[in-house]
């Protein structure tokens, strides 16, 4: 029933209802009034007249008064105005450059406007009925379609981007939002989705990105692209634990073709070199010109000097046969510059900047050749190069032991102390000493991951002596430069402490001098910080940098360690007697304990003894050995005797 018809309707009633309410109450009225037929027939009459002149007014009054409390003239204007409005919204509907799609609450296609047509392919007659998933791509994983009904279902919103196919079966892209329409029970009624195909913009943004990343001459990678691949590779390496060599090559005398034949030929020749260079080269390589005449190969997995340089003198072989260009044939020559990850740098930009050095060395070494970062040709280098894999390896499979050498007091003889030292028992060459593989850890960066180890095995120690009832004062741990320049140092020894239970007053962490002043801000934020936690700090192989008395007096140690260096000459070398005098006459001026390094000889303990030094380590004690060996007995005693000419000192045990 249509709303016209239901208002005739109550109007109709409402007209009915009072006509009969009228029409008996006068009649009721005249029959009591007039006995007189005629007279009763006259005002009958003029009551007929009056109720068509008062109905006629009652009507028009009520229709309005009545549509007026009933709403019914205003949703009468709402409804002019809403079909209005539908005109005007299904002219933007079929003029629209974006794609619109309705869906019934089932997911059923009920309506599609023209731009639909044109970007999909497909008419409206092929698609009413079916559910979206007929241009489905199958470019993205049931996630991705997931992911959107759920924030449908959330937000009755979803906007992305969708890859889709057209009739044609063309993959393109779009940028599409869907919204769900509730109805008024506010359940889904319908979903509407409008889209634009974004083929354009994505092929723009490839076509920027190329020519951002990319040589426009040859078409290869530029230094930017070049760089980041360089990152990634090394990364890679890192993670893999394989090594990686890049070749810088310079064209010789490029110059001279420019000047003489003109830079159009140049930049054909160019184009060849990129065409030919592209040829030598298999999977795991890159290539890449930098600019000018200057190329660069990526070699990944290339762990050797011999691989890196056979492939630097193919390349210079390669260029030497002529390039045919416009019908005449030109020669040139190359230079190759070799450096090498992990031996020759450590960071893309290092290794960069070390082929460009080799490369600089190739051509003073007279061109039409190649050259390495290094001078280590010989199997030393290449050795250098396997030692610091196998430290990768003895990491990882557990190789590495930590030894322990006590530490006496001079005075009372009494072991008080260990320091805790790394060895590295290798399974085909045994133990391998710690001048072999610490430079090389210190080189790659591994020394920062062996010291955090020994750290907790030697903490795991510690309580583990204390637990069997040995008495111990300190247990002694190396920082290395590495791992002190790192800010989460003070995170890494409270979490050691935290997981094995040692008291903070228990570990020393010994700092070598160059560490402390290669960044003095820092390292005393650092050492304060570790203070704070309770740990002992001393400065190892004092005297062998370059101190600074004003920053070492700021410093919050309680020792100074005297190098073995100038311990071994005592006391016969004057020169070693007086920087251990002086050493030791400092440390007690500033309240601290010192400690000699390597002492062999009962005559140097005998000196130290004298001279006021506290405590001592080195061979004549004991040497470095696993925790189960150490001779907790062993009390060596300093006993001094003065003569006119001579110092001596002996040993008691």
């Amino acid at each position: 029933m249509s709303a016209s018809y239901r208002d005739a309707l109550r109007a109709a009633l409402l007209y009915l209802v009072f006509s009969v309410v009228w029409l008996e109450f006068t009649g009721y009225l005249l029959t009591n009034i007039f006995d007189e037929s005629a007279d009763l027939q006259r005002w009958q009459l003029i009551n007929g007249y009056a109720w068509v002149v008062l109905s006629a007014g009652f009507i028009f009054i009520a229709r309005a008064r009545l549509l007026g409390f009933l709403g019914i003239g205003a949703k009468l204007r709402h409804r002019n105005e809403d079909r209005a409005r539908l005109r005007q919204a299904q002219a933007v509907f079929d003029c629209t450059r974006e794609g619109v799609l309705v869906t019934d609450r089932e997911g059923l296609i009920v309506h599609v406007n023209r731009a639909f047509m044109e970007i999909t392919g497909y008419q409206a007659e092929e698609v009413l009925g079916h559910r979206p998933s007929l241009f489905k791509s199958g470019h993205h994983p049931p996630d991705f379609y997931q992911e959107m009904f759920q924030s449908l279902n959330c937000t009755s919103e979803w906007s992305g981007e969708i890859w889709n196919r057209r009739k044609s079966g063309e993959i393109y892209p779009q940028w599409q939002t869907i919204r769900v329409i509730h109805d008024d029970h506010s359940q889904p009624s319908h979903y509407v989705a409008v889209f634009s195909d974004i083929s354009a913009i994505k092929n723009s943004e490839h076509e920027l990105a190329h020519l951002a990343h990319h040589d426009p001459l040859t078409d290869l990678p530029n230094r930017l692209l070049f760089s980041d691949r360089v990152e990634q590779a090394l990364a890679s390496a890192q993670t893999h634990k394989r090594g990686c060599a890049l070749l810088m090559i310079d064209l010789d005398h490029f110059k001279m073709i420019n000047d003489s034949l003109g830079h159009n030929v140049g930049d054909q020749l160019l184009k060849a070199v990129a065409v030919r260079l592209q040829g030598m080269f298999g999977p795991g390589i890159t290539l890449a010109r930098l600019g000018g005449d200057e190329f660069a190969v990526l070699a990944e997995s290339c762990p050797q000097l011999v691989q890196a340089a056979a492939l630097a003198q193919r390349i210079i072989d390669g260029l030497k046969e002529p390039f045919v260009i416009d019908a005449h044939p030109l020669f040139i020559n190359a230079s190759v510059g070799i450096s090498l990850f992990p031996s020759d740098a450590l960071s893309a930009e290092q290794l960069l900047r070390n082929a460009d050095s080799a490369l600089f060395k190739a051509k003073n070494s007279g061109r039409d050749g190649y050259a390495l970062y290094t001078e280590e040709l010989t199997a030393h280098a290449q050795h250098r190069v396997e030692m610091a894999f196998e430290l990768r390896r003895a990491l990882e499979q557990q190789e590495l032991r930590v030894y322990y050498q006590p530490v006496h007091d001079l005075k009372t003889s009494r072991l008080i102390g260990v320091e805790a030292l790394v060895r590295w028992q290798h399974p085909q060459r045994g133990l391998v000493a710690p001048g072999e593989f610490i430079p090389i850890a210190e080189r790659t960066g591994l020394i920062a991951e062996i010291d955090a180890w020994v750290m907790q095995q030697a903490c795991q120690q510690m309580c583990a002596w204390q637990k069997a009832g040995v008495v111990l004062s300190f247990i002694a741990v190396n920082v290395s430069t590495r791992l002190f320049a790192r800010r989460e140092l003070f995170e890494r020894v409270a979490q050691v402490l935290h997981d094995t239970g040692l008291d903070p007053a228990c570990l020393e962490l010994e700092v070598t001098e160059s560490a402390v002043m290669d960044d003095p801000e820092v390292a005393l934020e650092q050492m304060h910080r570790l203070r704070e936690l309770g740990v002992r700090l001393a400065i190892d192989d004092f005297g062998t940098g370059y101190s600074s008395l004003l920053r070492l007096k700021r410093l919050p140690v309680q020792k100074l360690k005297i190098d073995q260096g100038f311990v071994a000459g005592l006391p016969g070398d004057e020169d070693d007697a007086a920087i251990v005098r002086v050493i030791i006459a400092l440390a007690q001026s500033m309240g601290m304990q010192v400690h000699a390094e390597g002492i062999e000889q009962v005559e140097q303990a005998a000196f130290l003894l004298e001279q006021g030094c506290d405590l001592g380590q080195g061979y004549w004690f004991g040497r470095p050995m696993p925790a189960h060996e150490l001779d907790w007995a062993r009390a060596p005693v300093i006993r001094l005797e003065r003569s006119p000419n001579a110092f001596r000192g002996e040993l008691t045990l």
